[in-house]
């Protein structure tokens, strides 16, 4: 079975969350934005270090490290069988 990691970025503001999506690239998602919106996520290698692979990813994506205490949230199977798990990353304002 294929797992991906990923990094949730949010902040709780006056008791309202906000969430980081990125939409993939390229001419098939060029005008297709239902569905498409995701957290940064990659593939993990057979031994690799999870946070570590959703890091490298996060970076690779946007541009940004990003660093600090990150909460594992529950996984999740896509409907093609790959897993993805979730590292949630947040603060509260």
């Amino acid at each position: 079975m294929k797992i991906s990691a990923g990094i949730l970025l949010f902040k709780r503001e006056e008791g309202n969350f906000f969430y980081f999506l990125v939409h993939p690239g390229g001419p098939f998602w060029k005008n297709k934005d239902l569905g498409a919106w995701s957290i940064p996520k990659g593939e993990v290698s057979e031994g690799e270090n999870l946070l570590e692979r959703a890091k490298t990813e996060f970076e690779e994506e946007t541009g940004k490290t990003i660093d600090g205490d990150f909460i594992e949230l529950e996984s999740i199977t896509q409907k093609g069988g790959k897993k993805s798990l979730c590292l949630g990353f947040g603060r509260r304002y």
